[in-house]
């Protein structure tokens, strides 16, 4: 069994917490991915999983045992940095097997590893090449082998996909999703980027200041997000903020902003009525506003109108940036739309996805 589990941990540097009272269970063969923004705590977990931070309070454990004290080469962890950290003098079958000649293992057990790994990756014609002879995507690839012929229990990756381009990131995000499945490993990734989180965990875990915020599949961490910040944080563009006020009127139950007026689901009534009266945050991601004439089927909807701004044609949808009451927000609309700058367009808000959060706690209204 290859499972982790971080309870209660804490690391300080000085008075700072970079990482806060984490307790975080990540079942074996799993596909956890840690995510937030640069300074949230993601690689401090991690480094201190592998042994390269010490914990300042709680326990890390792989397994059945507590390895806060076990050395790094002990922890049958194999790690993948954002630095491919690759020996410049090694052929790239020399990269990949040094760690293994460290450890004494019999050459030809090594050449079978290698031989291997090589050819779950693709890299078995670069064996004889140096690093300075591949590129960037190649590299990364020689970097996860390395890892991969150590046979790890646990392989951790931290931001491994940085130094890549937008097409290579794609396609080296895919490659690790069938390593995965091919490996039946537990793997833990640290990345800042949503989408990489997204497109490869069984869980997503979000952090920030230290802290986790929510941990949970992908779906439900987009459908139902904890709180404002992993509202906003999980989705491409990001969703919209209003700020405004619940009221009830004629039996019905609306949301009054500066931006617009529209009614809450009757299917929410329930939820949302101990709010009436009180100032709330409403969210709507940019996929649930459409252009009035392009609704699609079975779609509950309230009209509003706006100010187009700016537009983005991205060739299967337009990002229209849009302002109504003086507030700002954006929407993806259908290419087929008639928005143009500084032109007004009417929209329809699907209703059926509308998120609610407390003002002074920031906590979803469920």
């Amino acid at each position: 069994m290859a499972n982790v589990h971080f309870e209660g941990v804490t690391k300080r540097f000085g008075d700072v917490a970079a990482v806060n009272n984490l307790t975080l269970e990540v079942a074996d063969k799993e596909f956890l991915v840690l995510v937030g923004p640069s300074g949230c705590g993601k690689t401090t977990a991690l480094r201190m999983l592998a042994g390269l931070e010490e914990t300042t309070e709680g326990t890390v454990s792989i397994g059945s045992r507590v390895v806060n004290d076990v050395p790094p080469k002990d922890r049958d962890i194999a790690m993948v940095f954002q630095s491919y950290a690759l020996y410049p003098h090694m052929s790239v079958y020399d990269n990949m097997a040094f760690g293994l000649k460290l450890r004494k293992i019999p050459k030809d057990q090594i050449k079978e590893r290698v031989g291997r790994a090589a050819k779950t990756l693709g890299i078995e014609m670069l064996l004889d090449r140096k690093p300075k002879q591949l590129s960037g995507g190649q590299r990364q690839r020689v970097a996860v082998g390395r890892a991969i012929v150590r046979e790890p229990s646990v392989f951790l990756f931290d931001e491994p996909l940085s130094n890549l381009d937008a097409k290579l990131r794609v396609q080296t995000r895919a490659e690790i999703s069938k390593l995965h499945q091919q490996l039946q490993t537990t793997f833990i990734y640290v990345t800042h980027d949503q989408v990489e989180a997204m497109t490869m965990a069984t869980r997503i875990a979000v952090m920030k200041d230290g802290v986790l915020q929510q941990c949970d599949t992908p779906q439900a961490v987009y459908s139902t997000p904890a709180n404002i910040f992993v509202a906003g944080f999980i989705g491409s563009p990001s969703m919209n903020f209003f700020e405004g006020t619940l009221e009830e009127s004629d039996g019905k139950l609306l949301l009054n902003s500066k931006a617009f007026r529209i009614q809450i689901p009757e299917n929410k009534r329930k939820a949302y009525g101990a709010y009436s009266g009180k100032l709330v945050t409403l969210g709507i991601r940019p996929e649930d506003i459409h252009d009035a004439q392009f609704v699609p089927p079975d779609v509950q909807s309230a009209s509003i109108s706006a100010k187009v701004d700016i537009t983005e044609m991205m060739g299967n949808e337009i990002y229209v940036y849009l302002v109504s009451g003086g507030t700002s927000f954006v929407a993806r609309l259908d290419p087929r739309t008639s928005a143009r700058v500084g032109g007004e367009v009417k929209l329809a808000v699907n209703t059926a996805n509308l998120h609610l959060f407390d003002r002074t706690t920031e906590l979803a209204i469920t």
